[in-house]
């Protein structure tokens, strides 16, 4: 079984796909205990001259405090960039269609890789691991916990902002997952039992 996950980040020119474009995509592979493998990789991209022009104010103030507006213009190509992303993923993860995707509110920028990244998006398993879930669920149940997660630098970098994410999930998997070893089997038959081949329960 490969336990692999694969960490992807991207920033753009806004959020619309109609018309917006990526600017920075940035991955990590990490192992089932979120260890990182590698370096990396985080690729600045040269968006077309209408995407940067049209740029919402806010977005172009964000880019620009952070540094990365400065760097498009001697970013890479579209294809350039999905190609040494899929060169550190497959180092890592040799067969495609295994590991999922991870990452915080992951299904934007999922969009945005199924739009321009056809193949890097096809390597990637159907399934996500979305963070922001695991987050939305701690702030219902577990708020305590949700209120002492850990502070996010929110410097709107690609890479800087998957090893946050990776961080976040630690914290989540330390403060209210069970530790290990978990349940045994007949506690977890027992948990099923109440919550499986039945409608959940209404308010």
């Amino acid at each position: 079984m490969n336990d692999r996950l694969v960490w992807i980040d991207c920033e753009m020119t806004g959020l619309d796909l109609s018309r917006d474009a990526l600017v920075e995509v940035a991955a990590l592979v990490t192992d089932s205990e979120l260890k990182i493998l590698g370096d990396g990789v985080d690729v600045v991209i040269r968006p077309p001259a209408e995407a940067l022009a049209g740029m919402p104010d806010v977005v172009r103030r964000m880019h620009t405090a952070s540094g990365l507006l400065d760097e498009l213009e001697a970013g890479v190509s579209l294809a350039e960039a999905e190609a040494e992303v899929l060169r550190y993923i497959k180092a890592h993860v040799p067969d495609g269609r295994k590991a999922p995707l991870c990452g915080n509110s992951i299904g934007t920028d999922r969009g945005f890789l199924a739009r321009d990244m056809l193949d890097l998006d096809a390597y990637l398993h159907y399934r996500v691991i979305d963070v922001s879930s695991i987050k939305e669920l701690a702030r219902r149940w577990y708020p305590r916990v949700y209120f002492q997660s850990p502070p996010k630098a929110g410097n709107h970098r690609a890479l800087a902002d998957i090893h946050e994410s990776i961080e976040e999930l630690r914290y989540y998997r330390e403060a209210i997952f069970v530790p290990e070893p978990g349940p045994d089997s007949d506690t977890a038959k027992a948990i099923a039992a109440r919550y499986g081949h039945k409608p959940a329960e209404r308010a």
